[in-house]
């Protein structure tokens, strides 16, 4: 009896370290998407989280950095930043909230990576001469005088510790160092955003939550009528990732109706089959297209799609050949590489 008690206890707490690791961590190397939450302000309308070392990391940005100009820029930036992003960011999480302005919004980010301090710091004052210093419950808060813009705030950042660094305005740095000091409460404690934050796939490389305000759909509404079957949103939830070799992408509208939601997803599946015929002539564009699938269930519209790498190679591809100079992926257009081809030929003149 007392060897099965023991065995139970051991349980416990091991699940207890497990949680307290995915729930609480905010170390470099050990944060997760959910724990990075916890340095976000509770009046954030919108969250975003990158994974930033598992997007790195993929078998899609491997082959990325094999490129030549990709690569150069690649390591341009670890020069000049002296980090690696491969090897020592893991997290950036973004919190954004309305302003005041009803048409302007303000926001913060979050790195999670492991950094010299002073040599980072080194680094950020030889690029911002401009550089003012201020204490604010005892960490130090650098704001960039010569990048401020006019009407804006300029932009500062923190360093939290020796794991996370916060970025934005002196506002929002301020209000991510009180929640990081627990003097004010994380967007986990919003009641709306919890229940978008429900519906995500937290574990993806790329995600995100948004509240949606009613009067703000209402009002679009009323403007366009073909915009009705969104008045019952009011969340929008989704994930990005990578998995087997294919980016899989969803989207979910939250709230509304059961006879909504159908509508919603009705009017999108139009859409779609309108985009089908239009994209018939180009199969690549019509094979994306059918990777898509829009349903819709009693509090929910989805859309879903998995798209193989072979396939996004080929938009890829496609997308450089139409807009030629207007898209760069790493590689020249037929367009750059004729001109490179002129610059270099001698003693041609007109």
């Amino acid at each position: 009896m007392k060897n099965h008690l023991r065995i139970v206890l051991a349980i416990l707490i091991a699940a207890g370290l497990v949680s307290c690791v995915e729930q609480g961590g905010l170390k470099a190397g050990a944060a997760t998407g959910k724990s990075m939450l916890q340095l976000i302000p509770a009046n954030c309308r919108a969250v975003f989280m990158i994974d930033v070392h598992r997007a790195l990391t993929t078998d899609a940005a491997a082959k990325a950095l094999k490129d030549g100009k990709m690569k150069q820029k690649y390591d341009d930036f670890v020069k000049m930043a002296g980090l690696d992003p491969m090897k020592d960011v893991y997290y950036l999480a973004v919190g954004v909230t309305r302003a005041p302005a009803a048409t302007d919004r303000e926001g913060a980010i979050v790195l999670n990576l492991r950094y010299q301090k002073e040599q980072l710091l080194a680094k950020l004052k030889e690029a911002a001469k401009n550089l003012r210093e201020e204490t604010y419950n005892g960490l130090t808060i650098y704001t960039s005088l010569d990048a401020a813009k006019p009407g804006k705030m300029a932009p500062a950042g923190a360093f939290l510790d020796d794991s996370n660094i916060v970025i934005g305005n002196d506002k929002t740095v301020r209000a991510v160092i009180d929640v990081f000091q627990k003097k004010a409460d994380s967007v986990l404690k919003n009641a709306e955003m919890g229940k978008v934050l429900k519906a995500v796939n937290t574990s993806a490389v790329v995600w995100g939550a948004i509240i949606v305000p009613s009067d703000m759909i209402k009002k679009a509404a009323e403007q366009n009528p073909m915009l009705k079957p969104l008045e019952g949103v009011t969340g929008l939830a989704m994930s990005f990732d990578y998995v087997n070799m294919s980016l899989i992408a969803e989207v979910q509208s939250l709230g509304g109706t059961k006879e909504q939601n159908k509508q919603l997803a009705d009017t999108l599946n139009g859409l779609k089959a309108m985009g089908s015929a239009a994209a018939s002539k180009e199969p690549v564009l019509l094979d994306l297209l059918n990777t898509l699938e829009i349903t819709s269930g009693a509090d929910h519209v989805k859309l879903y799609a998995a798209v193989r790498s072979e396939l996004l190679e080929k938009v890829q591809k496609m997308a450089q050949e139409k807009l030629g100079g207007m898209v760069s992926f790493g590689t020249p257009s037929p367009k750059e590489e004729k001109k490179e081809e002129k610059k270099a030929e001698p003693g041609i003149k007109k």
